[in-house]
């Protein structure tokens, strides 16, 4: 295997495959360079001198600036490269992005819904309003277990602090979230919890989910009811016997709406797992299929690429305004916009914003953007969608599946066990992690280096795989009963 990879022609860094020695002759693309010291794996080696002030380039663009002199050989990071970006921008519009190629049609076996949409599991879920109620909720989830089978494929509580003592956008977004959850293909059936002084109550969440299936859906008020287990289990009983008939069919993976999003992210997360994710990505919507990419502060520095996919110029008009919306969420906290790459993500060898950016966008693959979604939106077009939300992982899967995602792809360089509301598959950048950690890790993307797998060959595999889950196959995260809920906290608390 080599020891380096430049990425593109125009790179003046390289990354290290493996640990190299101070002192190591390495051969890369022609040039030769010895290294001045030690260069960890996953990051960055200079391949030429770039002088004070001089762009550092990887992906083919400027991941930022020389902060001194960097020698040829040197280990390129956080201390000799500092971040070119600012604050919100004027963007051109320069519509670049070729044409999908028509691809043989796929299914998968899932749960046809009223609404058109197909679940990819038959879920039981115990939904709290408010955050009040979450332990009747959990001790809920336990006692329900017993409903699990003929149909019932899992009993799952999704408690959170949310759905009181809020105000404005922040109190709507919870209702949101809650109500598009509520209303998700995933769900078999779904019990609506509140407590009933709160301020997104039951009726408020009802009103929330427009025209829902209501065989599927109960309510229960606990301050109403004398015994509210009681009448829970009474409800989720009655949930569980319509879900008892039901079964799997063929359905074409047309019908998948998949989510995009990377965590815990190292120097191989942007040559390995997001470029197969993007490879992807590209069949789904190939197959008519539906792609979501968020976490819109890991797009700094990487929007022109996304921008100059956009459709239209209305397109490119919604992403422009869904980039320097956030920045002004970061300038009206007052905290600095361009301060993203996390401990681990610098261990792994990320530099700056740029870096991570370019690394992440690498998810998307080369599709047209169809349509910019609101955090909370639901999808309404198939293709490539652009969602906002932040790049909290917890925060970011939630919004994808109640965007109407019904699965997430999770790439990861450092490995993470969490899981959201629904089958989130972990895709290791490395093999390393891959074998480390085998109870989190479900595809090994690391494979294109090690095993000497083409980008396309492992693409096919990722989508066989995901139509393979989308059928029943549980993910690592399901066989361990993991399932979180985080809603996007922006507004004050009362």
């Amino acid at each position: 295997m080599a020891e380096l990879l430049r990425i593109t022609p125009k790179d003046n860094v390289a990354v290290a495959l493996s640990a190299l020695d101070a002192g190591a002759t390495i051969t890369v693309d022609g040039l030769t360079l010895t290294t001045r010291e030690a260069i960890p794996a996953g990051h960055k080696v200079a391949l030429s001198p770039i002088a004070k002030d001089g762009m550092v380039v990887k992906y083919g663009f400027p991941i930022g600036c020389a902060k001194e002199d960097i020698a040829q050989g040197s280990h390129v990071h956080v201390q000799n490269l500092r971040t070119l970006l600012s604050g919100e921008l004027e963007y051109e519009y320069h519509p670049t992005f070729p044409q999908v190629e028509a691809v043989t049609p796929a299914t998968f076996m899932g749960y046809p819904r009223r609404d058109g949409r197909v679940g990819v599991r038959n879920e039981l879920w115990i939904l709290p309003t408010v955050g009040c109620v979450n332990d009747i909720a959990k001790a809920l989830e336990k006692e329900a277990q017993c409903l699990v089978g003929s149909g019932v494929e899992n009993v799952y509580a999704f408690p959170h602090p949310y759905g009181c003592s809020q105000m404005g956008d922040d109190q709507e977004n919870t209702r949101t979230i809650l109500a598009n959850l509520a209303t998700h293909p995933n769900v078999g059936g779904v019990l609506v919890l509140g407590l009933g002084c709160e301020n997104s109550g039951v009726s408020i969440i009802e009103e929330h989910m427009g025209d829902y299936d209501k065989a599927r859906v109960r309510f229960l008020v606990t301050q109403q009811v004398e015994d509210e287990f009681e009448a829970a289990m009474s409800l989720l009983r009655e949930l569980a016997a319509n879900m008892r008939a039901e079964r799997r069919v063929p359905c074409p993976a047309s019908k998948l709406v998949i989510g995009l999003k990377c965590g815990g992210s190292d120097g191989f997360s942007g040559i390995t797992a997001n470029p197969v994710i993007g490879g992807f990505s590209d069949l789904l919507v190939a197959q008519g299929g539906t792609t979501i990419l968020t976490e819109v502060p890991e797009m700094f520095g990487a929007e022109t690429i996304l921008m100059d996919r956009c459709e239209t110029e209305d397109m490119f008009r919604k992403t422009v305004t869904l980039i320097n919306d956030f920045k002004r969420y970061f300038e009206e906290h007052h905290q600095t916009i361009y301060e993203n790459p996390s401990p681990g993500n610098k261990a792994g060898g990320i530099s700056t914003l740029e870096d991570k950016a370019l690394g992440c966008t690498q998810k998307s693959g080369f599709a047209p953007v169809k349509d910019v979604l609101a955090y909370g939106e639901k999808v309404k077009i198939s293709g490539l969608n652009l969602l906002s939300a932040p790049g909290n992982d917890l925060v970011a899967s939630t919004a994808l599946a109640a965007s109407g995602a019904q699965i997430v792809l999770f790439s990861t360089g450092r490995g993470t066990p969490f899981a959201c509301p629904v089958p989130t598959v972990k895709i290791a950048s490395n093999t390393p992690l891959a074998t480390r950690k085998t109870g989190w890790i479900d595809f090994n993307a690391g494979a294109l280096l090690t095993d000497g797998k083409s980008l396309p060959e492992l693409s096919q595999q990722l989508m066989d795989f995901v139509l393979e889950t989308a059928s029943g196959r549980p993910v690592c995260s399901e066989q361990r009963g993991f399932h979180d809920l985080a809603i996007f906290k922006t507004g004050v608390t009362l």
